[in-house]
């Protein structure tokens, strides 16, 4: 049994068109996923390739070369397999407007003959309870998106693939959104969430693999992405004095508005030398690198490494 939920290698599409000739989407992409629960972050820039290979995962697509796979089965040759542990959503569901959200839900239950039970079970998981008899055509965006992902509950997936599900979200679409994706990374769900709005990523994801013009530029647990850093930002009465006594200990330091950013390995050393200005610390923070520079530096080198 592989301790991966998704693994892919090598893997390439090239679409080709008279106008335009091949392009290339995907190239030699090493993809894996960690079985065990928990949110991955998917994440790039729009046009990076993410869609694309969810879709050749899904079987909607067939890759040009490499392969795939799903809990171990290759896919797309095994896909009817393991399809069954396997929820997504990929583009928007089709529901029918002047039902109720929990009677297409038990209409869908239905038709896969997963039990009525379980529509309950998906209703409470994505926090729509009270508002399932509403029609479905009254729902704002955010529910309509936690319909969708109810959809795909039904069948108690192991494995969830979401394709950007915020956009077009407003600020409380997006929480709601993020707060049932991070419970069911909780309960036990392996969530594959492609993305690239990193702020919200950085919330809800424990690992994370970032690709750019269609190829790998780093993966792992967010936690190691972001790494460490020796930078810290001080707050004291008098940022000015307080830089010159840090220049002379040789530690640099940058005014940064009412703060200083200071670069010091060991932050006590910081407080030592201000201290033996007579200079007083109100705040010493230290300023750890977020997801989303990581991300833009990441892919700013992919962007001039393709423009050479």
């Amino acid at each position: 049994m592989s301790d991966l939920v998704i693994e892919t290698s090598g893997l390439r599409k090239e679409f080709r068109s008279v106008r335009r000739g091949v392009r290339v989407a995907v190239q030699n992409l090493d993809l894996a996923v960690p079985a065990g629960g928990g949110v991955h972050g998917f994440l790039g820039p729009n046009g990076s390739g993410k869609t694309t290979t969810i879709r050749m995962l899904l079987g909607l697509v067939r890759p040009t070369r490499g392969t795939m796979r799903l809990f171990g089965e290759p896919v797309p040759q095994r896909l009817p397999h393991v399809i069954g542990r396997v929820g997504a959503v990929v583009e928007s569901p089709k529901f029918s407007p002047n039902f109720s959200g929990r009677l297409n839900l038990e209409l869908l239950a239905g038709s896969i003959g997963a039990p009525k039970a379980r529509v309950d079970q998906a209703i409470e998981t994505v926090q729509l309870s009270g508002r399932e008899k509403e029609k479905y055509k009254s729902y704002s965006l955010g529910m309509k998106q936690r319909i969708a992902i109810a959809a795909t509950l039904l069948k108690d997936p192991a494995l969830l693939i979401l394709d950007e599900p915020t956009n077009g979200l407003d600020p409380a679409g997006i929480r709601e959104i993020r707060e049932t994706i991070r419970g069911l990374g909780e309960a036990g769900v392996t969530v594959l969430l492609s993305s690239h709005i990193l702020a919200e990523v950085q919330q809800v994801c424990t690992s994370a693999t970032i690709i750019g013009n269609g190829r790998l530029l780093a993966s792992g647990r967010v936690d190691d992405l972001l790494g460490t850093s020796t930078v810290h930002r001080v707050v004291v009465a008098d940022p000015a004095r307080a830089a010159e006594a840090l220049a002379r200990a040789e530690l640099a330091a940058t005014v940064d508005g009412d703060a200083l950013r200071v670069d010091a390995a060991d932050p006590a050393r910081i407080t030592h030398v201000l201290g033996e200005a007579g200079i007083w610390l109100s705040e010493l923070t230290p300023l750890r690198p977020d997801l989303e520079t990581v991300f833009l530096e990441l892919t700013r080198s992919e962007q001039l490494g393709g423009a050479q």
